[in-house]
């Protein structure tokens, strides 16, 4: 029995070549980490080695569970797969990586942060439709638990995640790769304690231009 408070760590995947590349790349399994990707997780595996972690999740895609594998390691854990909390779907645009489908992105996800939840790229996910998965998945493999939990995740998905977890009260940055966001929990939901800052990176779609 443990009297420290529940905390769940979000981690953005480490690097993919689809990064590089501007793409819209959110159907899992999607790419797989990059070399420099594999470096930011085992960077990753070694900041969160001192943490009490209990358990580590991954989402559907390769290089969420790539990017996970080096934290759960440290701690002698198994990377568990969660369903639910994989990027959201940008629809027709998928694996798309051209300027048009970018502004075409962009303008979606600025909708989403001035407050219209169900907009959405034609054949793709709302933001209404990413927390309606995202934080039942969260809330699951929270219940009960103590110490530390980390779950990999994606950048436009965290952000959104988040920004519902934290009772839209909290302001939302850009998530950089294998970058956290560390909420705690309170008696009634969750308060912010860290998210990584970092200058958006030109081009990625998770800072109002790509997602992954």
């Amino acid at each position: 029995m443990t009297d420290r408070p529940l905390r769940l760590v979000l981690a953005r995947h480490g690097q993919t070549d689809a990064n590089v590349r501007r793409e819209l790349d959110t159907l899992p399994p999607g790419a797989p980490l990059n070399a420099l990707g594999h470096s930011q997780a085992a960077a990753l595996g070694e900041r969160l080695a001192p943490e009490p972690v209990i358990a580590v999740y991954a989402s559907r895609a390769t290089r969420a569970q790539q990017t996970a594998a080096p934290v759960a390691a440290a701690h002698a854990l198994d990377v568990q797969v969660l369903d639910g909390v994989h990027e959201i779907f940008v629809g027709d645009l998928e694996g798309r990586h051209d300027h048009e489908a970018r502004e075409e992105f962009d303008v979606v996800y600025t909708a989403w942060w001035q407050g219209d939840l169900d907009a959405r790229l034609p054949g793709g996910e709302s933001a209404a439709d990413l927390r309606a998965r995202f934080v039942p998945a969260v809330e699951k493999v929270v219940d009960g638990a103590a110490d530390t939990v980390v779950l990999v995740s994606h950048g436009a998905a965290i952000r959104l995640a988040a920004a519902a977890l934290l009772g839209d009260t909290a302001e939302t940055q850009y998530v950089p790769n294998t970058g956290l966001v560390v909420l705690r929990s309170v008696v009634d939901g969750w308060e912010l304690e860290h998210w990584d800052a970092a200058p958006p990176v030109e081009g990625d779609v998770t800072a109002g231009g790509t997602t992954d």
